[in-house]
């Protein structure tokens, strides 16, 4: 069960977008497991790729086609990854793009492709191709709440978010779907997410916006520490909305358009953490008192991915010492433990790094009973500080990987 993971919101359309979902039984019988996003003429694209080494063939040639052409069209699929699956992989994404630019009638180059689901297996190219004309029999500008749900894996629920402001005088539009639950672990956090949005944004300013915004949100959340191999965030800017265009990362223009979209980013992170899976907890880990942010993230990140810290969050049970432990073998180069301080829920559980006098049991037990968990470490080292978002690790999450297959 999510953790207090709110209904999608009313989605507002994005002008020069459509989006068309369909059930291609690509894996699995009558669910919605294709989607298309359609783009107009002149929409400009950035995106932020996994780092993962072993990446599947639909980043390697959505890479490709980003450096070549503008998008006119994204094309998603889940059930099967299409990741180690070699060159084979990469011909069977090519041709997938191959057959959706002629029923559009444009460019393959113009095609960015995209898959989640199981890794190691090749595409069912021939029902993909068969179901892209029931994408484009559905292309609609409202056609989002359907993709949110059309792009899932062993998500419960679908992720979505959008809003409009006033920038320069113009109104401004970003609404974006995502996908993610488990193997969740920067950089990227292992999910699919593609938001659009119809300010005029050069492509400078695109690029700077969607590395800026990923910074600190899907590269801030962890479930389980694994890094997938197909993780891709995408921008598109129509600049239907008109008004001068954003052509630098700079001015106040950028700074408006970068909160909005930074803000709709963290909401759709903060979903994937909510709904990962098997989560019975909403955790929030702040590190502060750093030397550098880097050395406030090693800690946050050490803390975030320990199984003993998060079976200990999922059990309620106030075992701080764990968390001390993990803060003791991060990998930064000086910490003076006499000055570490940590609270739970505002419950302050270490002091002069040792058991806070005033701090009892039962104060712990109350804190981590809470399915929001906010735990702040001070390092006292210096003033910077960072925000991770985590969940607990249940009897659940082991039972959904272990029959993720089946």
């Amino acid at each position: 069960m999510a953790v207090n993971l709110q209904p999608l919101p009313d989605l507002l359309p994005v002008a020069g977008i459509r989006i068309g979902t369909t059930a291609a039984d690509i894996r699995r019988q009558n669910r919605r497991d294709l989607v298309v996003i359609e783009c107009a003429a002149g929409t400009r694209a950035a995106a932020v790729f996994t780092q993962n080494r072993f990446c599947a063939a639909p980043v390697l040639v959505a890479r490709d086609h980003l450096a070549l052409a503008g998008p006119r069209a994204l094309v998603i699929n889940t059930g099967f990854a299409n990741a180690g699956t070699g060159e084979p992989g990469r011909q069977d994404a090519l041709a997938i793009c191959d057959e959706l630019a002629r029923q559009l009638g444009v460019d393959t180059t113009e095609i960015l492709p995209f898959s989640t689901g199981v890794i190691g297996e090749r595409l069912p190219v021939e029902r993909i191709t068969s179901g892209l004309a029931g994408c484009i029999a559905a292309l609609d500008e409202r056609g989002w709440t359907e993709a949110a749900a059309g792009i899932m894996t062993t998500d419960t629920q679908p992720k979505a978010a959008t809003v409009r402001e006033m920038i320069g005088g113009v109104p401004v539009t970003v609404t974006g779907i995502a996908k993610g639950a488990g193997m969740i672990c920067p950089n990227m956090a292992t999910m699919l997410a593609f938001i659009a949005t119809d300010a005029p944004v050069g492509q400078a300013a695109l690029d700077a916006l969607v590395r800026s915004a990923a910074r600190v949100s899907f590269n801030r959340i962890t479930v389980d520490g694994d890094t997938s191999t197909n993780d891709s965030c995408v921008l598109l800017a129509t600049g239907r909305a008109g008004g001068e265009t954003i052509g630098q990362p700079e001015g106040q223009a950028y700074q408006a358009l970068l909160q909005m979209v930074t803000r709709l980013f963290t909401t759709l992170a903060q979903a994937i953490i909510r709904d990962a899976e098997g989560a019975t907890k909403f955790i929030t880990v702040d590190v502060c008192g750093g030397h550098t942010e880097e050395e406030c993230l090693e800690v946050a990140h050490t803390i975030a991915h320990s199984p003993l810290v998060k079976t200990a969050f999922f059990a309620s049970d106030p075992n701080w010492g764990r968390i001390l432990a993990a803060v003791g073998r991060a990998r930064i180069g000086q910490l003076d433990v006499a000055s570490v301080t940590m609270h739970i829920n505002g419950v302050c559980i270490v002091r002069g790094g040792a058991r806070a006098p005033d701090y009892s049991e039962e104060q712990g037990k109350v804190a981590m009973s809470q399915q929001e968990i906010a735990l702040k470490v001070d390092l006292g080292l210096g003033a910077a500080s960072v925000r991770v978002w985590t969940s607990d690790l249940s009897h659940e999450y082991v039972r959904i990987n272990a029959e993720y297959r089946s």
